[in-house]
């Protein structure tokens, strides 16, 4: 009786350990955690894999620069170029497509700009900055503070002095800054839709080809950091670009809206 109550005893006391060695370190946007879509994901993988997953939501900059270090096993981000040099310098291996949604530039009903209709980012912009309207920058290095400074770049404009506002600010932050301070701003549509209700925001331009937003999973690479978790994240990066993680990608759709478009090559 006693050898089966220490045989317990040891079992609950080290059971701690056993669930931190298979927990997985995940750095991931904004948009991903802001959206409900992980929260929406990542109970279905917990339950087939018996591994939890922390999730750490940054933008992507940041997110790389965790995974850089080997603070996470594995990232998903929305970058590609800053993903693409990731992996070539060695930090990172095994990218994949996971999925892909749009950006759009959101701003006040009154649309003081008159913007409103148009599918031209670019020439959306020039007339913000001509017309003396405000425009808020998440300005913290996140894929979409790289996609739009590279928008105002093709611009060849900004808006003068304390009308280009640079937060430093998650996504969600941003947006409530946009509505308080009747401004414009770019964000993914799938965190615009959630806080919309709260905002008051109205979308005014979508749709050009260059608003197009892929996602992609990267395992640290464990040659370089050999603590972190390869295996869970080569589960995760299984599991998310399987016929059942893209099916359940897919079927992310609150308030009946798809936000989210699933993107991965076949298994």
């Amino acid at each position: 009786m006693k050898t089966a109550k220490l045989i317990a005893a040891i079992a609950l006391a080290c059971s701690p350990l056993l669930v931190q060695a298979q927990a997985l370190r995940l750095s991931t946007t904004t948009s991903t955690e802001n959206s409900g879509l992980l929260a929406w994901l990542l109970p279905a993988f917990e339950a087939r894999a018996g591994i939890k997953v922390q999730v750490i939501s940054v933008g992507t900059g940041k997110a790389l620069e965790l995974a850089k270090n080997g603070d996470v096993d594995v990232t998903l981000v929305h970058a590609r170029a800053a993903e693409d040099k990731f992996v070539a310098d060695g930090y990172g291996i095994d990218r994949r497509d996971v999925m892909y949604n749009d950006f759009v530039i959101a701003g006040p009903v009154s649309d003081p700009a008159g913007i409103k209709g148009s599918k031209e980012v670019v020439a959306a912009l020039r007339r913000i900055a001509a017309t003396g309207a405000k425009f808020i920058s998440r300005g913290d290095a996140s894929g979409t503070d790289v996609m739009e400074k590279s928008y105002w770049k093709m611009a060849g404009t900004l808006p003068a002095g304390s009308r280009y506002l640079s937060a430093g600010l998650g996504m969600g932050e941003v947006l409530t800054m946009a509505a308080e301070l009747q401004a414009y701003t770019l964000t993914d549509r799938a965190t615009y839709s959630t806080y919309k209700a709260k905002t008051g925001l109205a979308i005014v331009v979508e749709g050009d080809p260059k608003m197009y937003n892929p996602y992609g999973i990267i395992t640290v690479n464990p040659a370089r950091h050999p603590g972190v978790n390869a295996r869970g994240a080569r589960a995760l990066t299984d599991w998310i670009t399987s016929s059942e993680g893209q099916q359940r990608i897919a079927s992310f759709r609150p308030a009946g809206q798809q936000l989210f478009f699933p993107s991965a090559e076949p298994n």
